[in-house]
């Protein structure tokens, strides 16, 4: 600082580049290059993301219809897609913090329970369930989406809405899953009565007997494909097709009332490619 000795000796003497003495240098001296200048990345537009006195007494933009219900990462998403505004998620979080709105989700408390390890190859184990949900909100009837996803992948293979969770439903879902994808070597689902006999449970003398356990008409059909079906006792042994779930409510209502979807026969249509998103992004 004092001009004693070089930048090069000074640079030899702290074990340091030549450029990173040079930049020291100019931070003890008040020349810091953002010192007295805002940032080239700083959002110019952030700030009127979240004002909640937009213009024309309407709503700011992650405060309007469009976009209600949108976690930080979709939103950011859908600001670059639909609104050629791009800032990332941790902009956006900021400044949804700073504006005091609160995030639409806690975080995720600790897990309490080791979680099954993953299958080690695609194809061994498939999970399937349903989701009953107001998936298209006030705009129709609530209806249940029903998926089957890869174990060891978490890729979803098969998805379709319907009114209710039905057998019909899950042959159809199946029947989709190995058109695409193949059939599977075994198939984990709930104990719903469409995945079993009511008569399922045996006596002793026909245990003894050896006579076999009576099939619901969804579990002869996985029979006959020669697939392994395990029924699981609790919520939490399918837990990665419940947390699908929940991804999917969190992103797809708010793309369903972008697209202006109202029926299930419209939803179903625009599936495919809410599918292929799904799956990009989990890559």
């Amino acid at each position: 600082m004092q001009g004693l000795i070089t930048g090069g000796e000074a640079a030899e003497l702290l074990r340091l580049s030549y450029r990173q003495v040079i930049r020291l240098k100019k931070t003890r001296a008040g020349g810091g290059r953002n010192r007295h200048h805002p940032q080239k990345q700083r959002t110019q537009t952030g700030t009127c993301l979240f004002r909640r006195d937009a213009p024309n007494d309407s709503l700011a933009l992650h405060q309007s219809d469009a976009y209600r219900g949108c976690n930080d990462v979709h939103f950011a998403e859908l600001l670059a897609k639909n609104e050629g505004i791009r800032v990332s998620p941790s902009t956006v979080r900021r400044i949804r913090s700073d504006a005091g709105i609160p995030p639409k989700r806690k975080r995720r408390p600790a897990k309490v329970h080791r979680p099954r390890e993953r299958k080690p190859q695609a194809g061994m184990l498939v999970q399937m369930d349903g989701s009953p949900h107001a998936w298209l909100e006030d705009r129709a009837k609530p209806m249940s989406l029903l998926a089957a996803i890869d174990d060891a992948t978490g890729k979803i293979l098969a998805a379709i809405f319907r009114p209710q969770e039905d057998t019909e439903g899950y042959f159809r879902l199946t029947q989709q899953m190995i058109e695409k994808e193949g059939i599977p070597m075994s198939v984990y689902s709930d104990r719903h009565m469409i995945f079993r006999s009511p008569n399922e449970k045996q006596t002793i003398e026909e245990e003894l007997a050896g006579e076999p356990v009576p099939l619901s008409q969804f579990g002869q059909a996985l029979a006959e494909l020669g697939i392994t079906h395990i029924k699981a006792f609790t919520p939490q042994a399918k837990g990665r097709v419940e947390r699908l779930f929940q991804t999917l409510q969190d992103r797809w209502i708010p793309e369903l009332r972008l697209r202006g979807i109202d029926t299930i026969e419209t939803a179903n249509k625009v599936l495919p490619e809410l599918t292929q998103a799904h799956r990009r992004l989990t890559r």
